[in-house]
């Protein structure tokens, strides 16, 4: 059972900040300039529905703005509060910091159960709300950028997108006011696809390391690992089905709202995602596995990694002693509370941290923004200059193995893979695959290079927040 006198979110986000910076050579006024929360805006709007008034209330956080623009997503839940934003925002700051995405720290949030509402009343809720945003400069190209989180996706940032449009008739720029658009409406491929996507990238970063994969009490590679996930939303989805698709992974057990269904052969994701958009979300009738109906049990369940992808504050100080996972890759933000943190680094579990495990978002979101900025799509000057140039080696290879002298000949598939130029998914995917690796590798090197930093959070923090610091003294701060 959760401790209720465990420190919140925020407060845990605050805990492992100092945790890091007592480590790190930083001036008193420097710490808490980068520690606080720049600004919180409060916005209560009315919107006449079903014949009344509703009156909904929003947020729109910003954490940092030692770069610009700031970045960061709008959920809508009932959940959402000031406190929760404002830690989201703090993570998104070190987050940008820690895959060098040129951008600030922001959150949103509308408090607002989204399945309570036609499509309808929705749209004129979220175009409501960010008419407030905008007309404050909270929604900008160049100042702050938006981004589908819990409850939005593809088409409440088109919507967006349009509203900032009418209300900006002459800004050439106005689609890069928001990310995780449509790809028809500005938006890019592979955006949607891409938390989970950058999840599976950071996995197969880590175990490119036996050295860190041993410190797990793990060995081999990602094949036949034996997953859990929390979460079969957009990230977990993905996930889940890349890993055990692509790398060979068994997910056993996956986590919803109303149970687990758990399968030791391991569980058909897209199958269990087919089933649960035809049931309203629901898999405790599922047949494919055997249904637990307290759900958060299954986080203790017997496996390789845990991969919690959904809500903040589901390993704590009340399970925390009992999760047998050896690893653990924080898909969602803040699944991990600071008194769960504690425990399990006592354990030696490591734990790949949420400011990395889950940056494939914000790093795509970056591709986007840019794609939006140049007014055109990645690869349409280049790609078939590189089929052209594959061409010519191509046929030149055709030319020697007709040789029987030589005695080789070229694999069935090499022309047509070969020849293939890069698109837009490609070079997202692969722009993606290269910030991970590179965002691994600096959180490894204080983690291995240090005595006094023992786990990867601390590492990571480490990271961002001295990147955050040199923005900063440049500036004259």
């Amino acid at each position: 059972m959760k401790d209720l006198a465990e420190p919140g979110f925020r407060d845990s986000v605050d805990l492992m900040f100092d945790r890091a910076v007592r480590l790190m050579d930083l001036s008193p006024g420097l710490e808490q300039k980068i520690r606080v929360c720049n600004s919180t805006y409060t916005v209560r709007f009315g919107v006449r529905l079903r014949g009344k008034i509703e009156t909904f209330t929003g947020y729109r956080s910003v954490h940092s703005e030692h770069m610009e623009p700031v970045k960061g997503g709008i959920r809508f839940a009932m959940s959402v509060n000031q406190d929760e934003v404002e830690a989201l925002s703090a993570l998104m700051t070190y987050k940008c910091a820690l895959v060098e995405a040129p951008f600030g720290g922001a959150k949103g949030g509308l408090c607002i159960d989204p399945r309570a509402w036609d499509e309808h009343e929705l749209e004129a809720i979220t175009r409501r709300f960010a008419y407030e945003l905008i007309k404050r400069d909270l929604i900008h190209p160049a100042q702050n950028v938006p981004a589908p989180d819990m409850g939005t996706g593809e088409r409440e940032m088109a919507w967006i997108a349009d509203q900032y449009a009418r209300m900006n008739t002459t800004d050439i720029n106005a689609k890069a006011c928001v990310t995780g658009k449509p790809p028809h409406a500005g938006g890019i491929q592979g955006r949607v696809e891409a938390t989970g996507r950058g999840v599976q990238f950071a996995l197969r970063e880590f175990f490119r390391h036996p050295e860190d994969v041993a410190k797990a009490n793990l060995k081999g590679s990602l094949a036949g690992k034996r997953l859990v996930v929390q979460g079969l939303g957009n990230v977990g989805y993905h996930a889940a089905k890349f890993l055990s698709e692509e790398d060979g992974c068994r997910v056993i057990a996956v986590i919803e709202r109303d149970g687990a269904i758990v399968n030791d052969e391991g569980l058909d994701i897209e199958d269990l995602r087919q089933w649960m958009n035809r049931h309203e979300g629901l898999i405790a009738q599922y047949p494919g596995g055997k249904h637990m109906p307290d759900g958060p049990k299954a986080l203790e369940l017997d496996c390789d990694i845990l991969v919690p992808a959904a809500l903040e504050g589901v390993i704590h100080k009340g399970n925390a002693a009992a999760i047998k996972a050896p690893l653990i890759i924080e898909a969602a933000n803040g699944p991990t509370t600071f008194g769960a943190d504690e425990i399990l680094r006592e354990k030696g579990t490591v734990i790949i941290p949420d400011m990395y495990a889950n940056a494939g978002g914000v790093t795509v979101s970056y591709f986007e923004w840019v794609k939006n900025l140049s007014h055109i799509r990645f690869g349409r000057m280049q790609r078939r200059a590189e089929e052209s140039r594959s061409a010519l080696i191509v046929e030149e290879l055709e030319r020697l193995s007709a040789d029987k002298n030589l005695g080789w000949t070229l694999a069935a598939d090499f022309k047509s893979k070969f020849l293939q130029g890069s698109d837009e998914l490609a070079l997202v995917r692969s722009g993606l695959d290269d910030t991970m690796r590179t965002a691994y590798q600096s959180m490894r090197e204080v983690w291995h290079g240090r005595d006094d930093v023992t786990d990867l959070r601390t590492a990571a923090y480490i990271v961002a927040i001295d990147r955050v610091a040199k923005t900063y003294r440049s500036k004259g701060l």
